[in-house]
């Protein structure tokens, strides 16, 4: 009897920034559950460059993006927030799984909008939050979960994105530049917090110098936990940690190897979820919490 294995699902991508060029494209044109179906982008001649070196079609304009959603079976997005948020919904609506950048959006509203859409339509979601997909991180997040009970957490995200002289590409990012470190890395640190010690039941917030924000979190399962967060700290401040302690000691974070590697594994979950119906925990669900913690935090921080 011959057995055929499962086609490829078809991802298109939306978004022709750094992220899908350093990261996304190669990942998807990679993989060997997907294939890559198209490039989607605002400026025609990105979306060209990018098509062509992963050989796949280009699509620009608002009849592009449609024609892109008819030839894939779902898409991923490198966008900004708040322009993925309504590209997604749409396409969760027109039966199309989802492959999400973090945040989902920087407003309640706009994160609901695509919940509601997904489930309206049933389709497959996985956010993409990289410390639940690097291999390694991802290892450690289970087994610490699966720990006995925490007594408290600290996490820091400390990083040099906006300092003078930085050269990061991702530093032009206008999104970046408004939300700051709270929306951009945060959604990274909660992540990995919220699996080990259960959802936030209570926070509270406080601005710093730049664009740092500090959180206090009640879990419930009963630790606490302390967050820092920033992406404009002079270079020799920069850091990230995340230590859990209790009554078997204290562990630390590890590092985590590249993000396409990463992505690679968030596509093999969207892949897994869409054949099998089974939600994926880093879902669309999860990525509402997320916006909804952080609109909080950002609130209380402005008190």
């Amino acid at each position: 009897m011959t057995t055929h294995s499962p086609s490829p699902l078809r991802i298109g991508l939306v978004g022709t920034g750094p992220w899908a060029r350093n990261t996304q494209a190669p990942a998807l044109a990679a993989h060997p559950d997907a294939v890559l179906s198209g490039v989607w982008g605002r400026r025609p001649e990105a979306a060209r460059a990018l098509a062509a070196a992963h050989g796949t079609t280009a699509y620009t304009g608002e009849a592009g993006i449609d024609e892109l959603f008819a030839t894939s079976d779902a898409l991923a997005f490198a966008l900004p927030p708040d322009v993925q948020a309504p590209l997604a919904a749409r396409a969760a609506a027109t039966g199309r799984h989802l492959l999400m950048d973090k945040p989902v959006a920087t407003t309640v509203a706009g994160a609901r909008e695509v919940a509601r859409a997904v489930e309206r339509s049933g389709v497959a979601s996985v956010v993409f939050c990289t410390l639940r997909f690097a291999p390694r991180t991802a290892a450690w997040i289970s087994e610490q979960a699966a720990a006995d009970e925490w007594f408290t957490a600290r996490a820091e995200w400390i990083g040099a994105l906006f300092a003078p002289g930085a050269t990061s590409e991702y530093a032009a990012s206008p999104w970046r530049r408004e939300k700051g470190g709270l929306w951009d890395v945060g959604p990274h640190v909660l992540s990995v917090l919220i699996p080990v010690l259960g959802d936030v039941t209570h926070l509270t917030a406080a601005r710093g110098r730049s664009d740092t924000t500090h959180l206090i979190l009640r879990h419930t399962s009963g630790a606490s936990s302390t967050v820092t967060l920033s992406l404009g700290a002079p270079e020799g401040a920069v850091g990230t940690t995340v230590e859990l302690r209790g009554e078997q000691g204290v562990v630390t974070l590890p590092q985590w190897d590249g993000a396409v590697e990463a992505f690679g594994a968030a596509v093999d979950a969207l892949v897994e979820s869409a054949r099998t119906g089974e939600p994926h925990p880093c879902d669309v669900r999860f990525g509402l919490r997320l916006t909804e913690l952080l609109a909080e935090a950002e609130e209380r921080a402005g008190e």
